[in-house]
């Protein structure tokens, strides 16, 4: 078995079920197979995975699972702008003419892209059937591959179709981030420092004191910080599995990003890109509305800065942006709520914000 970062297990706890997260960094000398094996229900297994990952990772984790079960696999293209209904149909036709039933387990092998996709068609392929995570970025070993979200992107708004389904186990194995590109790692350190504004002023300064060594891809040191991700989600989920209260505080600087993805095309900006941008413009609503100071404010774009993250948005109409964030899932009764920053630290979901402060905000870069 792969020895892990951390000797105490980590478990997500559901009202739907409990389940692992397994945070290693030599899965891939071993097996993965060792790990999700005993998670495999029935004998039938898909492995979702793309075109960028697939050539890495695939064929071990394959040919071991083969030693015992009926192994199929669903290769779809990478990116972002992927994410959508003929993807997810991709995945059913691959369900389908094998004749798979509910006692398929789905493998989502890949980043956020992939594991969320993997997870909705999971949950909707014969009303619900078994699924395991592998992710093989940074964003989605810290944030996507955990919790239970699952979905694909709407022309008019990113994640707007999906449902909560939760994996059986996630085994994040830190030495698949040796193969990532610096741009994905930075846009994986961007869910990362989210973590720390909203909920750990000290995980910022271990940030700053870190970051260096995490671009340099110490993966003792990436362990660590996936680690304590995992562990603040993993408590947030089990108050709120489904989104109706805290968990939404995740979401800090994704309405903001969201605008950013859905306006430029989706897969132009990363993810990660969008939300750090977005991050650095809740953070200014949040000093015009006199809960950060201007060296708060400084320290958020200097922590970005240096994952080597943007933190300005691409030139945006106001209104624009606006009937944008009129889409997005926190949207009650018509009016836009938000993440703000109450301190670094300190996150609030509000609809009490000034409109005029808002626009001030979105004109800043349009």
């Amino acid at each position: 078995m792969t020895a892990p970062i951390s000797a105490n297990g980590l478990m997500v706890k559901t009202q739907s079920h409990d389940y692992p997260i397994v945070i290693t960094k030599d899965a891939r000398k071993l097996s993965m197979s060792e790990q999700i094996v005993p998670f495999i229900s029935g004998q039938q297994v898909l492995i979702v995975t793309n075109d960028t990952v697939a050539p890495l990772y695939l064929q071990p984790l394959q040919s071991a699972l083969e030693k015992s079960f009926t192994v199929k696999v669903c290769i779809l293209p990478d990116g972002e702008q992927y994410k959508n209904q003929t993807s997810i149909n991709q995945i059913y036709d691959a369900l389908m003419i094998e004749h798979f039933n509910r006692d398929v387990t789905l493998i989502a092998l890949g980043g956020g892209v992939v594991g969320d996709m993997t997870g909705f068609a999971a949950a909707s392929f014969m009303r619900g059937v078994n699924f395991i995570q592998i992710p093989t970025t940074l964003l989605s070993q810290v944030d996507s591959s955990v919790g239970g979200k699952t979905g694909i992107n709407h022309p008019q708004g990113k994640n707007m179709i999906g449902a909560f389904w939760q994996p059986q186990m996630v085994l994040a194995d830190m030495s698949t981030l040796i193969t990532l590109p610096p741009r994905e790692l930075s846009a994986g350190l961007a869910e990362v420092i989210k973590y720390a504004l909203i909920m750990d002023a000290d995980f910022l300064t271990w940030l700053e004191d870190n970051m260096a060594a995490m671009i340099a891809l110490d993966l003792e040191i990436l362990g660590q910080a996936v680690q304590r991700c995992c562990e603040y989600k993993a408590d947030v989920v089990a108050q709120d599995e489904r989104e109706s209260g805290v968990r939404a505080l995740l979401n800090f600087g994704h309405t903001f990003g969201h605008v950013i993805e859905t306006h430029e095309g989706y897969g132009n900006w990363l993810h990660g890109e969008a939300v750090a941008a977005g991050m650095m413009q809740a953070a200014q609503l949040s000093q015009k509305m006199g809960w950060l100071n201007a060296e708060d404010l400084a320290r958020v774009e200097r922590v970005l800065a240096s994952a080597n993250l943007p933190t300005t948005p691409p030139p945006i109409d106001p209104q624009t942006a606006l009937d944008l964030m009129g889409h997005d899932k926190k949207v009650k009764q018509g009016q836009i709520r938000l993440i703000l920053l109450k301190s670094l630290g300190e996150a609030v979901v509000t609809d009490k914000f000034e409109a005029p402060l808002l626009v001030e905000v979105l004109s800043k870069h349009a």
